[in-house]
């Protein structure tokens, strides 16, 4: 069975080195409490080599798309966070050359510099045959709905490319109001993993819809990870209380968002909120990945071999639907 894993992650720690230490204590990054059975996953994302292959090959993983963990380019504004992200994606095209087998790579994108994010975009899909973007978060306390960003909407659907919502942290008076005052390392979670991550994308995505940015771009692809950002146990609720205050709207929430959003499996290994992202968006939305390094390869391969799954629509989880949304060449 090909396996295909969306949400992985690499660095570049000598680029990453010349990111002002202050934009990212600013932007909220902060020591992760490394685990004392292994490495830490800030060791092992730099490395696209033999590491990784042995614990992809090791839990049946074919195929990883790559993509950017932060502090990245978004940090950085004008001409030098630009050819900051250019670096970046030019030195994940060359680790994709030498195993084009094994990886592919979404592109990074210099968010704090709008004006140059379609262009990028533009250049890595065509020169460097990216098959998307992938985004951390908001920007400056922008979302995608933000105008700044049409540009970039615009060539994603021009090049029938799909951006990937990854979750970051929410914007510096958002996690004083809601996670201050709590022990250190407890906090930091509650506003990372353990929930701030996931419903700042949720809310991500139901900007894009209410702001009509959905609607006025049919064709927009996105990806959300994390079974859906916890956003599939609330779109029938969405549906109900915007009735009467989304008159300004082709569709129902539900429906743009089912149209529009794919979703992975992404560091949640767990049925029930597979369960629910399976009634709610159908298996044809739904994608394999593991969040690597900061997730098991082991513990996704583990979650495959336990849930239970018709053949064509295990297919379509591990890779058909990758392969379809991505344009990768089929697996079989």
């Amino acid at each position: 069975m090909r396996v295909i894993a969306l949400e992985e992650h690499f660095t570049v720690p000598e680029l990453v080195a010349r990111i002002d230490k202050q934009a990212i204590q600013a932007r909220g990054f902060r020591p992760r409490t490394a685990p004392a059975d292994g490495p830490s996953p800030l060791e092992l994302a730099p490395e696209i080599g033999p590491r990784r292959l042995e614990a992809m090959d090791a839990a049946g993983i074919d195929l990883q798309i790559l993509s950017n963990t932060g502090p990245g380019p978004d940090l950085v504004p004008g001409a030098e966070g630009a050819a900051l992200a250019r670096e970046m994606n030019d030195r994940l095209a060359a680790a994709v050359a030498e195993r084009p087998d094994r990886f592919a790579g979404f592109a990074v994108l210099p968010m704090s510099t709008p004006e140059a994010c379609a262009d990028e975009l533009t250049r890595t899909v065509k020169a460097l045959g990216f098959p998307g973007a992938l985004i951390n978060g908001t920007t400056d306390g922008r979302f995608l709905d933000d105008p700044v960003y049409d540009d970039l909407l615009a060539a994603a659907v021009e090049l029938d490319v799909p951006i990937y919502i990854h979750p970051h942290l929410a914007p510096e008076p958002v996690r004083q109001a809601y996670y201050s005052g709590l022990p250190s390392g407890a906090g930091r979670v509650l506003e990372a993993a353990g929930w701030g991550w996931h419903s700042e994308t949720a809310i991500h995505v139901l900007r894009l819809v209410l702001s009509g940015a959905l609607d006025r771009r049919p064709k927009l692809k996105l990806i959300i990870g994390h079974m859906g950002e916890m956003l599939p146990m609330m779109l029938a609720r969405a549906d109900e209380v915007f009735s009467l205050d989304a008159g300004h709207l082709e569709r129902p929430i539900s429906e743009a968002i089912v149209d529009q959003v794919w979703v992975t499996t992404s560091g949640i290994f767990t049925e029930p909120p597979f369960l629910a992202a399976l009634l709610t968006f159908g298996i044809d939305r739904l994608m394999f990945s593991v969040d690597y390094p900061y997730a098991s390869n082991m513990k996704g391969r583990e979650f495959l071999d336990r849930i239970t799954l018709a053949p064509a629509d295990m297919a379509k989880l591990t890779h058909g639907n990758a392969e379809a949304l991505l344009r990768l060449p089929s697996g079989g």
